[in-house]
């Protein structure tokens, strides 16, 4: 009898699947925790939830369920291009942004072509590429960061992409606008470039490019963002990309139909009409930061300075104590796939939520001493 799965093609069969945080619920089933208890701190959440006018979208929404969204997503194109002064046709939603950053690899991506992108980066990249049969091509990070000297040598006659994230998950390292213009001016016209500006909310505002002017400039970037992290949607999955018109068109021909909610579009329509709850998501994550990067110096562990809403550590024995935690009810997120295997990343939670870890943190510590 022929197994079917040997049918599937070789690079499908090699991938890795992404792991992502351990959820609340499935940490209570295997402690017998209750959920109540539980600290999640491990998948970038915001800890103030989401807005109340994206709350009250989402219930007025709830009387159409029973019909398909736009498919267009016309009100919150519109409402994105009039935020950000970008024509509605150069908007493209996805499910999540990475849905968006999968529409970017189906379009330029096939087999015999390469992506670029960094060590230490995020997970998807290397799972698009692969996904399309596509080789990657892992440039070794400096500092924890992107190199982009060394991506712009790592560029061969066959690479259609690059993907370059600003800040980096799961590092939180940050690079300056004038180095990614730089960069931009340096990676050949048809080579995509794709900006990953999932945590861009988080930065602080003098450290935040106009790359939305770029645009103009270079038409093979994409700027993907995401309605998940600062505006506090990441359970309905809403991200979306600014590019060329026609890079926009192409993206959009692979995008599944109907592929963000009716619930998401009002949602995200709506928080973008909220910055009073990012600007208190932003100020919260900058007393957060503040308080765990001191925890850290008191435990005289080093961290890696970040840009975003979590911090990634150095801690001994970093697979056992994130173990430890787990029994204490508190999860963090282990980064070894990442080539990080002596790190753990923490999100920055609320008031409560950074002591209870960093006394979870210490009592572990304690223990393994």
């Amino acid at each position: 009898m022929v197994d079917v799965c040997e049918r599937s093609p070789s690079y499908i069969r090699a991938i890795a699947p992404y792991l992502p945080g351990k959820p609340i619920s499935e940490l209570a089933r295997e402690m017998g925790l209750k959920e109540a208890s539980i600290v999640k701190l491990a998948s970038n959440e915001n800890p103030l939830g989401a807005s109340p006018k994206a709350v009250a979208a989402m219930r007025a929404a709830l009387d159409e369920v029973a019909r398909y969204p736009d498919g267009n997503g016309f009100d919150l194109r519109m409402a994105l291009a009039k935020m950000y002064g970008i024509a509605a046709e150069r908007i493209v939603l996805g499910n999540g942004s990475n849905d968006v950053l999968e529409m970017a690899a189906h379009a330029f991506l096939a087999p015999g072509a390469s992506a670029v992108y960094s060590q230490h980066a995020f997970a998807v990249y290397p799972l698009a590429t692969q996904a399309m049969g596509a080789t990657g091509i892992e440039v070794p990070a400096r500092d924890f960061g992107h190199d982009l000297d060394a991506m712009k040598r790592a560029v061969r006659g066959d690479t259609r992409v690059v993907f370059v994230a600003n800040p980096n998950n799961p590092t939180g390292t940050w690079l300056a606008p004038d180095a990614l213009h730089a960069f931009l001016r340096k990676v050949p016209a048809d080579v995509l470039l794709v900006l990953d500006e999932a945590y861009y909310e988080y930065l602080d505002p003098g450290r935040r490019g106009d790359s939305l002017k770029w645009l103009e400039q270079f038409p093979n970037l994409v700027i993907s963002r995401t309605f998940s992290k600062a505006y506090g949607l990441a359970g309905l999955r809403v991200g979306f990309a600014f590019a060329h018109s026609q890079v926009a068109e192409l993206m959009n021909r692979v995008r599944q139909p109907f592929n963000v909610s009716n619930i998401a579009q009002a949602a995200a329509t709506a928080a973008l009409s909220d910055q009073d709850f990012v600007y208190k998501s932003r100020a919260l994550n900058a007393q957060g930061m503040l308080a765990l990067t001191a925890g850290f110096k008191r435990l005289e562990l080093s961290w890696i300075p970040s840009c975003a809403n979590f911090v990634s550590f150095k801690v001994p024995k970093a697979a056992d104590v994130f173990q430890r935690l787990l029994r204490q009810g508190v999860i963090v997120r282990p980064i070894a796939s990442y080539g990080m295997p002596e790190h753990l990343r923490v999100t920055v939670g609320t008031e409560a939520e950074n002591k209870r870890f960093l006394a979870a943190l210490e009592a572990v510590l304690t223990g393994l001493r």
